[in-house]
């Protein structure tokens, strides 16, 4: 089983900006003040159109969807929090917090995806809603796959009992733990904490306040023979724990994260992530500011086998 996949799904937007929703528990979302819904929108545009161009000149298989008008979803551009794709062809949708991210789901999209596989076999949980429980995707998760092993911190966005059925349903061992962000609230995605590839994982150990929980963490990687690179909190608020390993169909890896996580970092982690691949790094600054996610967030994986 893959840990990094050449082929991705990103959603190109229509409206793209600034949603309260979704601002009620992520602290890493903020306004651009003078800046118009429509500027919003073209700038936006420009960034997503300048990365899937940037993946594609170093052979990255970009599946571009396009978003529409009606529903209104300003987070849509974020589509790896509604859906995954695992190799032997299963596709799980996910319950969200906001409710107009939960208009982001879409069957055409998951239709085209399972066109020329095998067997898909499709799963849901959406129906958590209706609890008031939430499990954002890879936002909520990050997967070790070869491993069978979630990784998770806890949130109003991260339910327990949805990590449960996910981990049984999936067959993985669980490492669940609590982060918190700079007003000592949970982080509202492991994602934005922790970034994991083949063989390193970025993490941000300082937001895991329980020693009991930093030292599973520290035993979990160990055993998996993961390289440890630590960030800082501070590194965390500039999206460097957002990052994602990808390759191309030649084999050639590379790490996906912005300008500005990139320039956060020093010259000894940037040279400790080159190891695993080259970095790319597109400018987003608009869409991670007002959306509150970076490069990882706007990427969702296919690891379905064609």
């Amino acid at each position: 089983m893959n840990q990094i996949t050449n082929s991705i799904v990103m959603v190109r937007p229509v409206n793209f900006g600034f949603n309260p929703e979704t601002a009620e528990n992520n602290s890493f979302q903020s306004k651009i003040e003078g800046l118009s819904a429509q500027e919003t929108q073209e700038q936006a545009l420009r960034e997503f159109d300048d990365f899937v161009a940037l993946l594609r000149d170093h052979g990255i298989e970009v599946k571009v969807v396009e978003d529409t008008a009606d529903p209104y979803t300003p987070d849509s551009i974020f589509p790896n929090n509604w859906f995954t794709t695992h190799e032997d062809g299963v596709i799980i949708t996910y319950p969200m917090f906001a409710e107009l991210r939960q208009k982001e789901r879409r069957e055409d999209i998951l239709d085209e995806l399972g066109k020329g596989v095998t067997s898909v076999k499709r799963y849901g949980f959406e129906y958590f809603e209706e609890e008031g429980k939430y499990l954002e995707g890879t936002g909520s998760m990050i997967l070790d796959r070869p491993n069978r092993i979630v990784y998770a911190c806890l949130s109003e966005r991260t339910h327990v009992e949805i990590l449960e059925k996910f981990s049984v349903l999936r067959n993985y061992d669980k490492v669940f733990f609590y982060s918190v962000d700079k007003g000592n609230e949970p982080v509202y995605h492991t994602n934005v904490m922790m970034t994991l590839g083949e063989h390193f994982v970025v993490i941000c150990m300082d937001s895991v306040k329980d020693e009991e929980e930093r030292k599973a963490l520290y035993k979990s990687f160990m055993e998996t023979e993961k390289e440890v690179i630590e960030i800082t909190f501070d590194q965390m608020y500039q999206f460097a724990g957002n990052m994602i390993q990808l390759r191309n169909s030649r084999g050639e890896r590379f790490v996906i994260m912005s300008q500005v996580a990139k320039k956060s970092l020093t010259k000894a982690q940037i040279e400790k992530i080159e190891a695993h691949g080259k970095i790319l790094s597109p400018d987003i600054n608009t869409i991670e500011t007002l959306g509150g996610g970076s490069a990882r967030c706007m990427i969702a994986e296919n690891f379905l086998v064609y």
